[in-house]
């Protein structure tokens, strides 16, 4: 069997399919302003988000561009699992890189996807390193701290925390660094998923 029928049955197209939508929805952006950027049509996206039409590497470029993701997110061959565990369970194994910042963080997604009204991610903060300027997002997060040293601005206050620390802030300015020898380890959890 070829064509819609076949795509549609594909683990990695029903993968894409919900992190193009979420990433779309969480951003609050139109099927019609996502297409205009990427040169494509309305119906197309739609196709796409349905998991009907599989987009090209280039699309996909244009796409993690688009959204301020890494390309490597939409690359992750999802591992062979049981039905029942699709969609609710990851195995370590499994994890999808969200890529490596310039900043010296390494972020694997711990969700089964982003089409839940919140990602958990692991980040490794390398040591010394820091992410600059700061960031802010229409978003409520929330991190736990399971190795290392972390420091977190939120809102102009610096917070030094340690191993089995946590934070919480909603819709406000951070950064952070990692004064450390050795890298930091969070579970970032952001809600509505942003990656």
């Amino acid at each position: 069997m070829t064509g819609t029928a076949e795509v549609k049955r594909s683990p990695l197209s029903r993968l894409l399919a919900g992190d193009i939508r979420a990433l779309r929805k969480a951003r609050g952006l139109t099927l019609s302003v996502i297409a205009d950027k990427l040169g494509r049509s309305v119906g197309w996206l739609s196709q796409v988000e349905r998991g009907l039409s599989i987009p090209t590497l280039a699309d996909l470029r244009a796409f993690a561009e688009t959204f301020k993701v890494p390309l490597s997110l939409f690359l992750h061959e999802p591992p062979v699992a049981s039905e029942a565990e699709q969609g609710t369970i990851v195995r370590a194994a499994g994890r999808r890189s969200l890529g490596i910042s310039q900043s010296g963080r390494v972020e694997e997604l711990l969700s089964p996807d982003l089409g839940g009204s919140f990602a958990v991610v692991r980040s490794e903060f390398a040591a010394g390193s820091e992410s600059g300027a700061a960031a802010f997002r229409q978003t409520e997060e929330a991190g736990f701290i399971v190795s290392g040293r972390f420091d977190i601005e939120i809102d102009g206050s610096w917070y030094r925390l340690a191993e089995g620390d946590s934070f919480r802030f909603k819709g406000k300015p951070f950064r952070w660094r990692n004064p450390g020898k050795s890298a930091a380890i969070v579970i970032w959890v952001t809600s509505p998923p942003v990656y």
